[in-house]
């Protein structure tokens, strides 16, 4: 299922391999990788990149909704500062997990927030009941981006991934109204 979701300052679409250059300046950078493993681990160069990209794009038709990646884009710019994600969380594939990656350089401008918070209403009309967040205990960015998106501190846990992990939640009586 393609989406495509647009705000004030961006659009959450998906990926193409096109985006390799801007997908790198995420995933290639080492202060934003680090946070990604085991899950993933950084990207060596645009041709890695071009392949990740290319692997995504595969799997993304087969991906049943909300699932999915996709590319966040400054609409005033064209450039791809983040990406996003919802996979269902390992080792039981119950939970749905929301993840946002932003280029070092967009970072503090709010579009993980204006973003991540478009993802989430779509997702919540695809008749979901919950999202969940997970992060580790020292990465204090990524805690404070789930708070930011209203999420809820569950607790801590080290079924996923085998980390000891922070746990975050949104229901769809957790969003705030939408301003008119």
């Amino acid at each position: 299922m393609e989406i495509t979701l647009t705000t004030e300052r961006l659009v959450v679409r998906d990926w193409s391999v096109d985006d390799a250059e801007d997908a790198l300046a995420i995933y290639g950078s080492q202060d934003v990788a680090r946070w990604l493993t085991p899950v993933m681990e950084q990207v060596a160069d645009v041709a890695a990149m071009r392949s990740v990209l290319h692997a995504w794009q595969e799997a993304q038709p087969n991906l049943q909704p909300p699932r999915g990646r996709w590319a966040v884009q400054r609409r005033d710019t064209g450039t791809v500062v983040g990406g996003l994600g919802i996979r269902l969380l390992p080792p039981y594939e119950n939970d749905l997990e929301l993840s946002w990656q932003l280029a070092p350089a967009a970072w503090g401008k709010g579009f993980a927030t204006e973003a991540g918070t478009a993802l989430i209403r779509w997702a919540f009309s695809q008749d979901v009941e919950e999202l969940f967040a997970v992060a580790r205990p020292t990465n204090a960015r990524a805690i404070s981006m789930a708070k930011r998106l209203g999420m809820q501190w569950v607790g801590e846990t080290n079924k996923y991934y085998g980390l000891n992990l922070q746990v975050y939640r949104i229901r769809p009586s957790d969003l705030p109204s939408e301003r008119p």
